[in-house]
């Protein structure tokens, strides 16, 4: 899972600075005549956001891992894809739909870091 953590954090760290390039150069008019330059610029720095925590969550499995470390590198993978994904197809296709899916991603990534705040806590009891 450790692995898992680390190429996730890695493919979604180059695919979050290919998206930004591509929204900042190749969308650029595109987003800014359907109004959706903001949607899409969230979409982007919420991705790079939990690409590099799901780096972080690998440097953390190092030490130690649990169930519920097993969660957050889980509930960060998916609710990336979901929450910037949905951003980014909102943004792009002017699908307005697609913004009531975005929630379950950031619902997700929520429990993510409240899955590693979990770990963290019920750790530090195990080295008293």
């Amino acid at each position: 899972m450790k692995r898992t953590a680390y190429i996730a954090g890695g493919l979604l760290g180059m695919l979050g600075v290919i998206m930004g390039a591509f929204g900042a150069h190749a969308l650029e008019s595109t987003l800014t005549a359907n109004g959706y330059a903001d949607t899409y610029e969230t979409g982007a720095r919420y991705h790079m956001y939990h690409a590099i925590f799901l780096v972080v969550l690998a440097v953390v499995g190092e030490f130690r891992q649990s169930r519920w470390w097993r969660l957050a590198v889980i509930f960060a993978i998916v609710g990336t894809v979901i929450f910037a994904g949905t951003l980014y197809l909102l943004a792009i296709m002017s699908w307005p739909w697609m913004g009531a899916i975005t929630p379950l991603g950031g619902g997700l990534l929520i429990l993510s870091w409240g899955a590693l705040l979990v770990h963290v806590v019920t750790s530090d009891k195990k080295d008293k």
